[in-house]
């Protein structure tokens, strides 16, 4: 492994869409996600690498080896940013993945499968409003027709801007199935830092549920209303809020409870409130749990209208369930951790990442890496490069563990 030959490359692609307070601007199908493409498939021919291009622009770079019909072991995430977000975000795992493959290259007549890196579309959802819209396309959860109809906020089409970057492949592209996925990321939270430890071995994605609150009470006119006569749902949705957040607290678990956006209507400083509204996000790494959690805090709801005697209504928006990963794998990353001697954290991931739909077609896990004070998806963003090189060796060594017939000493 080259850790200069990483930072090297690291560097150049930070320049793509970079912002005067160090962060980069490179949205999904723009011509600078071209240019960030183009420059990552003239590193992939450059080694030597077969590069490969779906229907989706998810890209691939694939070293064969002695068995290619084999199932792959794929690293990857995404080049892909929010608007001004971070340098680190995504970019670091498809880096990390290539850097790893390119070591192991020499070594191509002794692997058990072939070696991908992958980099795959649209994983933010910050142009088309879907995240890991690439690696959802690819694994069933998002029909082509609907991908290819998505549009930005300038009415753009998918398909129209995928065609005009010049990266729509093929079907046949696809990836179908995988021997492993693993991504390395940066871990977008403080638990790392806070707790000194440069690695995190991620065990899970929190699954979550999204609600749409509605109390209802009665409007009327705030200077002739006496406060006995009243039912106003704003009162009932903050004491809702409150008493949610109350029992979450207490709760002293992995349970995240966030209430996002809040409405009144009709919305006007002298007229009691006839309807409040709020958005409910409720996550949890366990499915069961968290369905448990979701009636919860439905009774809860309807439990402070009855006491003051307004109306509720909980819409269900959206369910993602948690997704596990493979045992095994963890079962390595620890391995690995422990051979190279760098202490490690379990966790579960608060953050949707392409893993989460990867995990479809094969085993799947993920590495972290600690970011600064916790930031992510801003300018701010910065992780260690002491932390980056021993997540580095950790993931070189869980691959080597994974792909390669003959496992090099520990100091080979």
């Amino acid at each position: 492994m080259k850790v200069e030959r990483l930072k090297r490359r690291f560097d150049e692609m930070a320049q793509i869409g970079a912002t005067e307070r160090g962060g980069v601007h490179r949205l999904a199908l723009s011509d600078l996600d071209r240019e960030a493409r183009d420059l990552w498939t003239h590193w992939s021919e450059e080694a030597g690498f077969k590069v490969r291009v779906d229907d989706f622009g998810n890209m691939f770079a694939r070293l064969e080896g002695n068995f290619p019909e084999k199932k792959p072991i794929v690293l990857g995430s995404h080049l892909d940013s929010v608007p001004k977000g971070g340098k680190f975000d995504g970019t670091l795992g498809v880096l990390v993945g290539f850097e790893i493959i390119e070591s192991l290259q020499e070594k191509a007549e002794d692997l058990s499968c072939p070696l991908e890196v992958a980099v795959f579309t649209n994983e933010e959802g910050a142009r088309f409003p879907t995240p890991m819209l690439g690696s959802g396309a690819i694994t069933g959860v998002f029909s082509k027709q609907h991908v290819y109809d998505m549009q930005d906020d300038d009415g753009k089409r998918f398909e129209d801007e995928l065609k005009r970057i010049g990266y729509q492949g093929e079907e046949k592209n696809r990836l179908k199935e995988v021997e492993a996925f693993i991504e390395l990321h940066i871990e977008q939270g403080p638990l790392l830092e806070a707790r000194e430890k440069p690695v995190g071995v991620v065990k899970g994605i929190q699954g979550l549920s999204w609600h749409r609150v509605q109390f209802i009470g009665e409007s009327d006119h705030a200077g002739t209303t006496p406060l006995e006569h009243r039912k106003d749902p704003l009162l009932s949705a903050v004491k809702a809020i409150s008493r949610i957040n109350n029992w979450i607290h207490r709760l002293e678990d992995e349970t995240l409870v966030t209430f996002g956006k809040f409405d009144t209507l009709p919305g006007s400083i002298n007229v009691i409130p006839s309807e409040a509204v709020f958005s409910l996000d409720i996550r949890h790494p366990h499915h069961s749990v968290l369905l448990d959690r979701v009636e919860t805090v439905k009774h809860l709801i309807r439990e402070v209208a009855l006491e003051d005697d307004t109306q509720s209504l909980c819409e269900d928006l959206s369910f993602m369930p948690p997704v596990a990963f493979d045992e095994s794998l963890i079962d390595t990353l620890r391995e690995s951790c422990r051979a190279n001697e760098i202490d490690y954290l379990e966790m579960f991931s608060g953050a949707g990442h392409d893993a989460m739909y990867i995990d479809r077609l094969g085993k799947t896990v993920m590495i972290f890496t600690p970011s600064q004070a916790g930031k992510s998806h801003c300018e701010e963003e910065e992780t260690d490069w002491e932390d980056i090189e021993k997540a580095l060796r950790v993931m070189h060594d869980n691959v080597a563990r994974l792909a390669l017939t003959h496992q090099p000493a520990a100091d080979e």
